[in-house]
């Protein structure tokens, strides 16, 4: 009687064991995918920021005007346009902070031009350029500005971002199921003369993994539970010092990340537990207890 209790609270041991195991990889895994998500997301906001500048010749009427921004708008990559009036630059408050009197009192005249800032698609800096050399050939734009080099250092450090942090994603995930997988085969082990026992009074295979496996899914389920609670809460920690994180928008995201919890505790669960008492039951008897 007391060997069947002290197995019984061994096997409840591992269980809880490996069901916190699972719930902490789950939500470390969660927060990590929901960072990458954040990431990619802001890259591609940085990406799709690139503005470049067309300034127009002087005198230009308004269906010129209109023309030009029609064939601007014609051009592939661009994402949108916006007309800036000389007379609105002259009066913005960083252009005028650069002087220490009153630009009327040093020019006769406006000495800016209309533009229009030409807003581009997740084009690398090649593209960029090449995107500045059509719009300069646009009749009526007599220069085009765009910050080169800021580009160049943009695209180069948002590809490095992106490449460490997938190395880095793809590396945890690689550690954690390896980790699981041998929490899951240990909680196993300590049943491995159930499932010996099993097998020589004649039960099948599928009869003996039925239960581990709806234990498994049980256990999926709880971790998934677990680790979506962990997570939730420490959004809700962070909403105070990072309120985006909670907003609308990033709901959805929210949403999938504790949905990919639960069925990855569930598919997790299952497919380690079926591999680890298949490789019991295939097992044969006098090795179970070499084992």
């Amino acid at each position: 009687m007391r060997d069947d209790k002290r197995i019984r609270r061994k096997v409840r041991r591992s269980y809880i064991v490996s069901t916190v195991s699972i719930a902490l990889v789950l939500f470390l895994l969660g927060s990590v995918g929901y960072m990458l998500t954040a990431a990619f997301s802001t890259a591609h906001t940085l990406r799709n920021s690139v503005t470049l500048s067309a300034e127009l010749e002087s005198g230009l009427t308004p269906e010129q005007r209109s023309a030009i921004e029609g064939e601007i708008t014609s051009l592939e990559g661009v994402t949108g346009v916006e007309f800036a009036a000389k007379e609105d630059k002259i009066e913005d408050e960083e252009f005028r902070r650069m002087f220490a009197s009153e630009i009327e009192s040093i020019l006769a005249e406006n000495p800016l031009r209309d533009s229009y800032e030409v807003h581009i698609g997740a084009l690398d800096s090649e593209a960029t350029e090449a995107m500045a050399d059509r719009l300069a050939t646009i009749e009526g734009v007599v220069y085009v500005a765009y910050p080169a080099s800021t580009i160049e250092r943009l695209h180069s450090t948002i590809n490095k971002i992106i490449i460490g942090l997938i190395a880095f994603g793809g590396g945890l995930l690689l550690i954690s199921l390896i980790l699981l997988n041998n929490t899951i085969r240990l909680a196993i082990f300590s049943r491995r003369y159930l499932i010996n026992t099993l097998k020589l009074v004649g039960a099948t295979k599928g009869y003996i993994m039925r239960p581990f496996l709806a234990t498994a899914a049980k256990q999926g389920l709880w971790a998934g539970l677990a680790a979506s609670a962990m997570f939730g809460a420490a959004l809700v920690g962070l909403s105070g010092a990072m309120p985006e994180i909670v907003s609308a928008s990033e709901i959805v995201k929210v949403a999938i990340t504790v949905g990919a919890m639960l069925v990855g505790g569930l598919l997790i669960s299952l497919l380690f537990t079926a591999f680890a008492v298949n490789k019991f039951v295939n097992m044969k008897s006098n090795k179970i207890y070499l084992y």
